[in-house]
């Protein structure tokens, strides 16, 4: 059996000790598509020499970000093809600003795993201190796997966010760039399914497509770029459901509105009809 949920649930992955740095940082903004006006004091904040100011979201690919193998869906009572997992959603929530570079150590536990019935999803929560024990952020994430479902297990809770009853106080365009997907690879996700063409249509795409956490991490700097000022430390935390499959070359609209002490965002594609990416956004303010 692919998942034991007596087994899986509460299940503790090993520990991961890690270090980064702020061509690291660089690095990954780059492949958000930072840098794309390049005379902008604001935008080249993202990629200053040694000191690049550092989106929350980095917090994602940190711990792995000098991976070059494919992931592998392999944890205490879950064994998975990859070709059937998709990312379900993400949550992060950064207890002070993160540095430029630095080291630490991350622990991960399998807090749910809910039957879907012809599918199941699986939630990681997960803590990441600095070497001394200061807290640095927590995490929470689920993969969603196709085919998985039907042991008998709960359903879990709905967690959708109602979108305010007016138009959007910001709309914003990001351009996905037919590379992009390639770029983002570097940052330790070499999942074949963002670059392989017969992999992806194996799994039942035409095309590569792009990683859920790239898209994850170019509306949170579209966010901060359009309402924070390219302040990228007044978000304390930042979660998504991903919606819909984006491939490169399209573009990611994002309408934000602008709520007591957060922001709600919806994004689409607009080449498909506005079909849904992410959904059940909120980026929450220090």
């Amino acid at each position: 059996m692919p998942i034991d949920p007596e087994v899986a649930l509460g299940a503790e992955l090993p520990t991961q000790e890690f270090s980064w740095s702020s061509s690291d940082v660089q690095h990954y903004h780059l492949a958000l598509g930072a840098g794309s006006s390049p005379l902008d004091e604001t935008e080249l904040r993202y990629l200053t020499d040694g000191t690049p100011q550092v989106l929350p979201t980095f917090a994602t690919v940190a711990a792995n970000f000098h991976a070059t193998e494919a992931p592998k869906v392999s944890f205490p009572g879950v064994e998975i093809d990859l070709a059937k997992v998709v990312h379900g959603s993400q949550e992060v929530t950064v207890h002070q600003p993160i540095p430029p570079e630095g080291k630490a150590r991350t622990t991960t536990r399998i807090s749910n795993v809910w039957d879907k019935g012809k599918a199941a999803v699986i939630v990681q929560e997960s803590t990441t201190v600095s070497p001394d024990g200061t807290p640095l952020w927590t995490a929470r994430s689920s993969i969603f796997a196709r085919g998985e479902g039907g042991f008998g297990g709960e359903r879990g809770p709905s967690e959708s966010v109602e979108l305010p009853n007016r138009p959007a106080d910001v709309e914003v365009n990001t351009p996905v760039l037919p590379q992009q997907a390639l770029l983002y690879r570097m940052c330790g996700d070499r999942n074949p399914l963002h670059s392989d063409p017969k992999f992806a249509e194996g799994a039942g795409f035409p095309a590569p497509i792009l990683h859920g956490l790239c898209t994850y991490g170019m509306v949170c700097k579209a966010a901060v770029d359009a309402v924070l000022d390219g302040d990228a430390t007044r978000v304390a935390g930042y979660k998504a459901r991903f919606a819909g499959v984006v491939y490169p070359g399209e573009t990611l609209h994002s309408r934000i509105w602008k709520e007591d002490g957060k922001l709600l965002i919806a994004v689409t594609v607009p080449e498909r009809d506005d079909a849904p990416a992410l959904a059940d956004v909120v980026l929450t303010l220090m």
